[in-house]
């Protein structure tokens, strides 16, 4: 990260080496410091990403001798599962995970007829503070390491592949990176974690690069740097007001890099990358959902490269943050296109399973 950047979490032990941490050419070293040719860690990373399978005794092809020691090296358990929790005729499943060191994080399976979407956390906790999000109100523990971060894929392809969620078995086409965290304050092992998801197998996961999107809520030089690595994935803008007073109150890294720096980041890497930016918008009742903002983000984005995601705020208990009325969600949208602005209204999923991403992290806690 730009050393202007001082969103650090908290110093800890670190997790344990995988080798989804590792470029190829690591991994191959770390095989032959154990006394093992080196195509063995290629067969290791077949089996892990081609084969989605982490458990070395079941690796025929590699040595018996030597499979505890390879997967002591490069295949240690990292994360387990706390608890799985499924609504939506189990086409949605939340999946709490539990790490080496006990902290927990969430991911999110989501079901459609043409996709499998996976929202996976970059971070336990978040440090951004936002007001109405449940994850920024239990603040920042750690970020998660690239394997961690790579792990959630891997697990929920596994068992979306053995058919232990509803629909049958399926895989998953793509990554939200809109769980737990902000990811672009833990820019380089998402980075990485990217890299293992799209490069091709037994490098990567294989998952196409268009099919991933980052989100942020402004962190400007992160933006630049990600525009800089010329990928093909999604920008994601989690704005949610369009003008400075507010966001300041919603958003507070916005008295850092106001409204109009954040959009011209995400310009630039439109044109850098000729993607176009998605802007999320949580519509939250009497707070942010006047029709004069929507006419005001209609000015800002409009002959943009840019598509408006509305969010119906899925409430956490006990906050007064709540969703917009459905006449005021309507008239909202209808500002919008009237500016020429594409915009949809997200599906909500997950309402009846603590969906804010958070909650079921901190009723577990």
């Amino acid at each position: 990260m730009p050393a202007e950047l001082t969103f650090a979490a908290p110093r800890r032990s670190n997790p344990p080496r995988h080798l989804a941490d590792l470029s190829p050419e690591e991994r191959g070293a770390v095989v032959t410091d154990l006394g093992e040719k080196a195509f063995r860690a290629k067969q290791l990373a077949q089996h892990y990403f081609g084969h989605l399978e982490s458990d070395t005794t079941t690796m025929t092809d590699l040595p018996a001798a030597s499979r505890e020691s390879l997967g002591e090296a490069l295949l240690p358990t990292l994360l387990t599962p706390v608890r799985h929790i499924t609504c939506d005729n189990g086409m949605t499943r939340k999946t709490l995970w539990k790490a080496f060191d006990g902290v927990m994080f969430e991911s999110v399976l989501m079901r459609y007829p043409d996709r499998v979407t996976l929202c996976v956390s970059s971070q336990a906790g978040c440090g951004m503070n936002c007001p109405f999000c449940a994850t920024g109100q239990n603040g920042l523990t750690r970020n998660l390491s690239t394997a961690e971060i790579v792990d959630q894929v891997v697990s929920s392809a596994r068992d979306l592949a053995r058919g232990e969620v509803s629909g049958g078995p399926g895989r998953i086409s793509n990554i939200v990176f809109m769980g737990m965290g902000e990811p672009l304050a833990n820019s380089r092992r998402v980075l990485e974690s990217v890299r293992r998801m799209t490069d091709p197998v037994p490098a990567g996961l294989g998952i196409a690069q268009r099919g991933v999107t980052v989100s942020t809520v402004g962190l400007v030089p992160a933006i630049e740097k990600l525009t800089a690595e010329r990928m093909q994935v999604r920008l994601a803008i989690s704005l949610h007001a369009p003008d400075d007073e507010l966001r300041d109150e919603l958003v507070p890294v916005n008295t850092r890099w106001k409204v109009a720096e954040v959009l011209d980041a995400a310009w630039a890497y439109a044109a850098a990358t000729g993607r176009r930016v998605s802007v999320e918008y949580a519509l939250i009742r009497d707070i942010n959902d006047q029709a004069w903002r929507a006419d005001l983000l209609g000015e800002l984005l409009s002959g943009h490269l840019a598509h408006v995601n509305l969010i119906p705020l899925n409430p956490t208990p006990g906050s007064k943050w709540t969703a917009s009325r459905p006449e005021d969600e309507r008239e909202f949208v209808r500002r919008l296109e009237s500016h020429g602005v594409p915009v949809t209204v997200r599906d909500t999923r997950g309402q009846e399973i603590d969906g804010a991403c958070g909650q079921l992290a901190a009723s577990e806690k």
